[in-house]
């Protein structure tokens, strides 16, 4: 087996040790949640079930900021708020930050006056648009059955103008629209390329490998797909490394196998087309109990590293700002935005990923905690994305708040 960072190390040991229980898969319910499907029928009244996300405005005096901790130096503020289910992120040219959601069906525009921020409401009524990416002066806005393109934004919002109907791009990129793990994430590539994920449209089962459990790229204008990697079951968040170009991606992995596995990950994409296990393989060459076959996770690519079970690591970044320490150059930070399927919660949190010398496994790390109460196991916040800014400071959002966080840092002043 590969040489794995601690953390993944770590991971696999409590696997092997026991924790891990396989259950039989209850039969398929019409009637059930998309998220029930492959509990175990002994567990049909488990209490695990999704957290419902506030779609009202948290009070500032109620976002929890005094919860948050981070390494010596680091400090965090409001950056924004009063956006019920803010997620992804994307910066404008001019300054302008974008907000997609999910739930409440909304896309944010935050502008910055200086000492504070103002938003509107630039788009609603869409399903689930979580997927947002400015590229040559435009707005990519991604729902789950509908793409659209909002061209000169930045223009109209400071001129105070109403914004234009967007062109719509849905047919062009001729994406699936299944809800489950439907949901999108976008990014325009070195390549100037947009990059794409089609989740798996259940929590385990058999896909097409060119259609779903992918990512895909387009040209700006949905010709020309590609497919760039399969078997990746639900990413919500990728970024190119600053030197090499590489694609690298969070996964959440599956539900209902057990409570300590299987790891959700944190992949490299070497060449484009790997295949990265799912359905057959999951984390560190995990046979599904119920698709796999021996050897199933022998020609499929193993992530480069791996997190907490279920704690769903999903917006990530690449470091290449000057205002942090030079250890985090190039280092990733990731957003985990907690979990459900298991009793005792993990996430809710950021970590940080530092690559290895050779740039292709990652250690990972704490770096912003303090929104999960262990001994209560409760939480108060959910990080979803995070994006360098120009001073470079890191954005942080917070789904549960409808806020996003301003991480800044100073050297600190030691006493002797």
């Amino acid at each position: 087996m590969p040489s794995y960072p601690p953390l993944t190390r770590l991971a696999l040991a409590v696997f092997a040790a026991g924790s891990f229980v396989v259950s039989p898969i209850a039969s398929t319910d019409e009637h059930e949640p998309a998220w029930a499907q492959g509990r175990a029928a002994e567990l049909g009244n488990s209490p695990l079930s999704p957290h419902a996300i506030p779609l009202t405005i948290t009070p500032e005096e109620d976002i929890p900021l005094d919860h948050l901790r981070m390494p010596d130096g680091f400090s965090a503020e409001i950056w924004a708020h009063g956006m019920p289910g803010a997620r992804m992120m994307a910066l404008g040219d001019e300054g302008t930050l974008f907000v997609g959601t999910r739930g409440i069906g909304r896309v944010y525009a935050v502008m910055d006056n200086g000492d504070e921020r103002e938003h509107t409401v630039l788009a609603e009524g869409l399903t689930q648009p979580n997927g947002i990416a400015f590229h040559d002066g435009s707005l990519y806005v991604a729902a789950i059955n509908r793409i659209f393109r909002y061209d000169d934004i930045e223009s109209h919002l400071a001129q105070g103008e109403d914004i234009p109907e967007p062109e719509e791009l849905t047919e062009a990129f001729g994406l699936p629209d299944d809800e489950h793990h439907g949901w999108k994430f976008l990014a325009f590539g070195p390549d100037d390329r947009l990059y794409v994920p089609v989740g798996a449209p259940c929590n385990g089962c058999e896909v097409d490998p060119d259609t779903h459990a992918t990512i895909h790229s387009f040209e700006a204008d949905g010709s020309d797909m590609r497919i760039e990697a399969r078997g990746v079951r639900n990413t919500v968040g990728f970024d190119f490394h600053p030197e090499t170009s590489e694609l690298w991606f969070t996964d959440n992995n599956q539900d209902w196998i057990g409570e300590h596995g299987p790891g959700d990950e944190l992949n490299r994409l070497g060449e484009p087309g790997e295949h990265f296990g799912f359905p057959v393989c999951h984390s560190v060459g995990i046979i599904d109990p119920e698709l796999g076959d021996t050897g199933a996770c022998d020609d499929k690519t193993p992530p480069a590293a791996v997190t907490d079970p279920h704690s769903a690591p999903l917006g990530m970044r690449f470091y290449t700002g000057e205002m942090f320490p030079e250890e985090y150059r190039n280092a990733i930070f990731i957003a985990r935005r907690g979990s459900w399927n298991r009793t005792l919660s993990v996430g809710y949190d950021v970590l940080v990923a530092k690559l290895s010398e050779d740039g292709l496994r990652a250690d990972l790390s704490p770096f912003m905690v303090g929104l999960l109460d262990t001994r209560e196991n409760s939480f108060s916040g959910r990080p979803v994305d995070v994006l360098q800014m120009p001073d470079g400071a890191l954005l942080v959002s917070d789904e549960q708040n409808g806020a996003i966080y301003r991480i800044s840092y100073e050297p600190p002043d030691y006493v002797e």
